[in-house]
């Protein structure tokens, strides 16, 4: 579909557009992902050396505005209300749709099935009606009204006359439709006015009122039998003429006793009704015709009220040239001769005879081709189902998306696309043509994309696509929580200078303590309910990147496990352990503390094979729980648990070989313990095999494997160009003589056995330099 844009200010000024073609440049744009907004700016063309002046485009070319637009305009507040109350009633159609289809194709017609889509499209009904009272209430609004109330009510006489026409009561879908059809142009299309009825009681001869026979004749073409009495009596009892008197009198029970279908229980008793009221009728004209034919019996003095009275009687006898040629003469139009034709001409007129009907009477008194609100009227009347669609896109892009959702399922749109599967060579049905425009339009508003996305999902695989992209670019918006509270993780929050910084503080609280919240919560619910398991991993990994960015380790690792996203697992607690390289065990152990709870929940799922966790990974986070851990017992000043902690971690194989260096010189501190021995000679040599072992592979050339990060930290600590794989084997040689003294200690004293302390340091160099 062709999108005209007016640009302001205009990109090119007129008759410059030469100009701009001759100096290489043309005018490029690019869509938004995040909505449907537009970037216009100019760019070349191609290597085309049109315009340059050895091969540079002029300086007085390079630079132009970049101007901003929108296929769409974003919907103001009311018009959202709007929005929002409506796709309720949509979502609910398609779960309607959905469980009725799953019990097989018959079902989708039923009684009940019908019934419901009737309540629904009736809930649509009601919601145009209420949009189009709210937008005609006489309230100053700051902003205005981005669509008038009269938008809304075409809005709601068009779906309002589809339901009366396409989806009635299954009890009334074969039955005649003139009292449907009178009553709906009753409801959206008054006349006359009651203004004009109170005009002509406050006269003591009403008759003589300009208007008076026209409002007689309109009440009783529209059946407002009420009206019509009150000033036939009043002619019956006040008019000079004393025919026009008893004729009057002999007119009111014609009209009150005039059959209505609903009045009788079968067609039949009503077909059998009308006959013997048509006979009362007829007596009426032959009276009529006994009036004498002189202009004095005949004329008031204001007008020929033979005449008016006759038109009136050919109304009720259903003669369809005056019936026609009547509501011309009263500033009717067609539609108000189809609902009075189902009345008077032809009582049991029936739906499917109304599209033949209709073109007869258009033919003699046209549609307003310029009014859209009455070319749909004319399009829902004669059965055009595409031309009503297209004409409804042009009214209201809402009102063409609803309208063919609810036609698809009653099965109105197949015939339609006959010979046009699909709409141009997108492979998109019509409804899923008109659907899709609709949900690109509520694209322009990313504060929608809920709904959006609930549109797109009904579209089959081509809408889903579209939802996916839409879903991936849902700002989760973590920076903002924590940026606004000025929180650094782990640190002590600010105090609040308002309720909304209050507010925001407790969001982000509630983040930190695992509570999905606001826009993520609704981005893994909305990803759940339509099946886009893919799309949800992804978020989770976006989600997970934010917070690691935010520092909330804890969280960010929680993310990627739900996301499966083993790699950036890995990042993680890479992130992690360089905090302790970069700002020591303190704060590690305070970021770890975020991490700790969530580990055994992780090694559960592991187990259950939840998830198909990599158990290189989880050996890792075991780690930094683990190390994170020693340094709280260190720091607690509790020296046996936390030389247990350091001995577990080589003994369960948790301690990456990187770190076998720290965790080698963290030992030193316990080795040189005077208030107790805190190792087993079984540990000892377990330490002694590990500082051995890093020896002999730095000095094979494996170095970065064992020592890179003990490097780091020594640099850390040291300054630039400080450290090296040298100054880190100087630093253990600590370790080395930190054993060698605890085992002399453990010999003077008698600790794990003389024999076995010897073996041990006859089996190592460890006295070696």
């Amino acid at each position: 579909m062709a999108v005209h844009l007016d640009l302001l200010p205009p990109f090119i000024s007129r008759g410059e557009g030469e100009e701009f073609v001759k100096s290489g440049h043309n005018l490029l744009l690019s869509v938004s992902p995040r909505d449907n907004s537009i970037t216009v700016f100019a760019g070349t063309s191609g290597p085309s050396d049109a315009g340059r002046v050895n091969g540079v485009l002029p300086a007085q070319d390079k630079v132009r505005d970049i101007l901003l637009a929108s296929a769409d305009k974003m919907p103001s507040a009311e018009r959202r209300l709007f929005i929002t109350d409506t796709s309720v009633i949509f979502t609910a159609f398609q779960k309607l749709i959905s469980v009725s289809s799953g019990k097989g194709p018959e079902d989708l017609f039923n009684v009940e099935s019908v019934r419901l889509m009737n309540k629904l499209v009736n809930d649509y009904v009601n919601f145009a009606k209420e949009c189009w009272v709210h937008a005609s209430q006489a309230v100053a609004r700051p902003d205005g009204l981005q669509y008038s109330a009269d938008h809304y009510r075409s809005i709601y006489t068009c779906i309002s006359l589809f339901q009366t026409l396409y989806l009635p009561d299954p009890d009334v879908e074969y039955a005649p439709v003139g009292d449907e059809l009178m009553e709906w142009l009753n409801i959206h299309f008054i006349e006359p006015s009651t203004e004009e009825g109170d005009l002509l009681c406050r006269l003591e001869s009403p008759w003589e009122g300009d208007g008076f026979w026209d409002y007689l004749t309109r009440t009783a073409l529209r059946g407002l039998t009420k009206a019509t009495v009150f000033f036939l009596k009043l002619l019956c009892s006040s008019h000079p003429s004393s025919y026009l008197q008893s004729l009057s009198d002999s007119l009111v029970p014609i009209l009150e006793d005039q059959p209505r279908l609903h009045q009788f229980k079968t067609e039949r008793e009503f077909t059998l009704a009308h006959h013997r009221w048509k006979n009362q009728v007829k007596a009426l004209r032959v009276e009529l015709h006994h009036v004498p034919e002189d202009e004095e019996t005949r004329f008031d003095g204001w007008d020929n009220w033979w005449d008016r009275l006759s038109d009136i009687v050919a109304i009720l006898e259903g003669r369809e040239e005056v019936l026609m040629r009547v509501i011309q003469d009263v500033g009717g139009g067609w539609k108000e001769v189809c609902a009075a034709w189902g009345i008077f001409v032809d009582p049991r007129l029936r739906r499917q005879e109304l599209p033949d009907l209709v073109e007869r009477i258009i033919d003699v008194i046209p549609y307003d081709p310029t009014d859209l609100e009455d070319v749909i009227h004319a399009q829902l009347l004669t059965g055009e189902i595409a031309k009503v669609l297209n004409s409804a896109e042009k009214l209201d892009v809402w009102l063409s998306c609803h309208l063919a959702d609810v036609m698809n399922a009653l099965g109105l749109l197949q015939e339609a696309e006959e010979g046009e599967e699909v709409v141009g060579e997108t492979g998109m049905t019509l409804r899923q043509y008109h659907v899709l425009q609709y949900a690109e339009y509520l694209h322009s508003d990313p504060a929608l994309w809920r709904i959006t996305v609930d549109y797109m999902c009904a579209c089959g695989e081509i809408g889903t696509h579209r939802a996916d992209e839409v879903l991936l670019r849902v700002p989760l918006g973590f920076g903002s929580y924590f940026q606004s509270t000025g929180c650094d993780p782990g640190g002590k929050k600010p105090a609040a200078s308002d309720d909304r910084t209050m507010e925001t503080e407790d969001a982000a609280s509630r983040i930190r303590a695992g509570d999905i919240v606001g826009v993520l919560k609704e981005v893994n619910q909305c990803c759940f309910e339509h099946g886009r398991e893919g799309v949800r991993r992804m978020v989770c990994r976006i989600a997970g990147k934010a917070l690691m960015q935010e520092k909330q380790y804890g969280l960010a690792i929680s993310y990627y496990t739900s996301a499966e996203d083993w790699p950036g697992l890995g990042r993680t607690i890479d992130q992690v352990l360089n905090e302790y390289i970069t700002q020591g065990p303190a704060k590690f152990t305070t970021l770890v503390a975020e991490i700790a709870p969530s580990l055994q929940a992780l090694r559960s799922a592991a187990d259950s094979s939840d998830y198909p966790m990599h158990g290189i990974f989880l050996h890792r986070l075991m780690f930094i729980v683990k190390y994170a851990e020693f340094h709280q017992r260190k720091m607690t000043n509790d020296p046996a648990e936390a030389a247990a902690d350091l001995i577990s971690m080589f003994e369960d194989d948790i301690a990456p070989t990187s770190w076998w260096g720290v965790l080698l010189l963290d030992s030193v501190e316990f080795l040189n313990y005077s208030g107790g021995m805190l190792f087993t000679s079984k540990n000892i040599a377990l330490l002694l095999r590990k500082t051995e072992e890093v020896h002999t592979r730095a000095s094979q050339g494996s170095g970065e494997d064992y020592l890179s990060v003990l490097v780091k930290i020594i640099r850390s600590t040291g300054g630039k160009g400080v450290g090296g794989e040298k100054e880190a084997l100087n630093k253990l040689k600590t370790v080395r003589l930190a054993l060698a003294k605890y085992f002399a200690r453990c010999g003077v004293i008698g600790v794990g056995g003389r024999d076995n302390l010897s073996a041990v340091a006859r089996n190592s160099n460890l006295y070696a330099n």
